[in-house]
């Protein structure tokens, strides 16, 4: 198997966006990526995309979008793992230049969501639950996580305040990213006096409604080194990713992920790493409890100690262990196809040592975290600066 780096990095423009179609942000992401990688050619595309066919009413994006970039011939795949999407397209193009079956593979994720209503958006995102036992009795996305943030309160005593700290955290690291969809600080108290949405869970606690693209191109290490330029090679040291049972109640433990944990340990074992090792990382907060639960997950913190991690200023960048200093999903915005490829451009950005005012001084080894429903889907990469 050989190495494979991320040469180049793209993203779209992200928030409510009102005067570009799906295609257009993709291109727009894509053209980036490609620019930064100071290519004009490609074997392969992936694309990851949870819902096109709900959201815009199409379906074949990999067609699609090779032809909307001038590349019509180009095998390219939509791949689909609810918000998992783009991770799993990471890893499938990962996949394709380890295997020599394409030296250089443009993967990317999109997502188009604000086209539909409200109500219509919310169906679509609980296709991603258990269509049967959830979302005909009624069950939505913040009912299920603000169950999971229930159990965890009850059990090791995370306070509400530890579920407001995460999203005011990870507002002040977007507020220094020009790409983030909410760029202003929040308080505390700003999160607990917002408006409820599913007990325990505020507005403030969920993330946004996001249109965005993102893209990174990858190749094998030896073209990789070729088409440096004098900056640092960025090398994916590990890959994992598992699955869960669909519906929360069918769990043993409502306060565990053990999908993350699987595949966390997967991408550790392959890059000869340990959690330890890890200097930053993105994380999927959809909501607040999922960043507490992912951490203590991942083995980043001890278990039933994910809530004093944004408390106490350790994940906060200049903290031990930042994390999320794109803003995450809360800040930076979540348009689902796109967030696990998104959790890629910061990484690579960080130990390019580019990332401006909130740069993780020194870094040299990242983590991304990206999960599909309640965390039935997980892909973790680990990645690291090559020697």
């Amino acid at each position: 198997m050989r190495d494979v780096a991320i040469i180049g990095i793209g993203l779209s423009r992200w928030g409510e966006i009102w005067d570009a179609s799906l295609r257009t942000l993709w291109t727009e992401a894509a053209l980036a990526a490609l620019d930064d990688a100071g290519l004009d050619h490609i074997d392969a595309i992936t694309v990851g995309c949870m819902s096109p066919g709900l959201f815009i009413g199409q379906e074949h994006l990999g067609g699609l979008l090779a032809d909307e970039l001038g590349m019509a011939g180009v095998p390219a795949t939509r791949v689909e793992s609810a918000c998992a999407s783009g991770g799993v397209a990471l890893r499938t193009a990962f996949a394709e230049v380890a295997a020599g079956l394409a030296d250089v593979v443009l993967a990317t994720g999109v997502e188009k969501m604000t086209d539909v209503s409200g109500d219509e958006c919310t169906a679509a995102l609980a296709a991603a639950a258990d269509a049967e036992v959830e979302v005909f009795p009624g069950a939505t996305f913040p009912a299920l996580y603000a169950m999971m943030a229930r159990a965890h309160m009850a059990r090791h005593g995370t306070t509400r305040e530890q579920l407001a700290a995460v999203a005011v955290k990870n507002h002040r690291h977007g507020s220094l990213n020009p790409h983030a969809q909410f760029r202003q600080q929040i308080s505390v108290a700003d999160v607990l006096a917002s408006a409820k949405v599913a007990e325990p869970l505020n507005i403030l606690d969920c993330s946004p409604i996001t249109d965005g693209a993102a893209a990174v191109v990858l190749a094998d290490l030896a073209t990789a080194k070729r088409l440096a330029k004098g900056r640092p090679i960025v090398r994916i040291a590990g890959v994992g990713q598992a699955s869960d049972r669909m519906a929360l109640q069918s769990r043993r433990d409502m306060t565990t992920l053990p999908a993350t944990t699987a595949a966390g340990e997967r991408a550790f074992k392959m890059a000869g790493k340990a959690p330890v090792d890890i200097q930053l990382a993105e994380v999927h907060d959809c909501f607040t409890i999922a960043e507490i639960v992912v951490l203590e997950a991942l083995g980043l913190c001890p278990a039933g100690q994910g809530g004093l991690q944004a408390e106490s200023g350790r994940t906060a960048l200049g903290g031990a262990l930042p994390v999320n200093p794109s803003g995450g999903l809360k800040s930076k915005g979540h348009p689902v196809g796109a967030t696990g490829v998104a959790q890629a451009v910061e990484i690579v950005t960080q130990l390019r040592g580019a990332a401006g005012p909130r740069q993780v001084p020194g870094a040299r080894v990242g983590l991304t975290q990206n999960m599909g429903g309640t965390g039935a889907s997980t892909v973790v990469h680990i990645l690291e600066v090559a020697s």
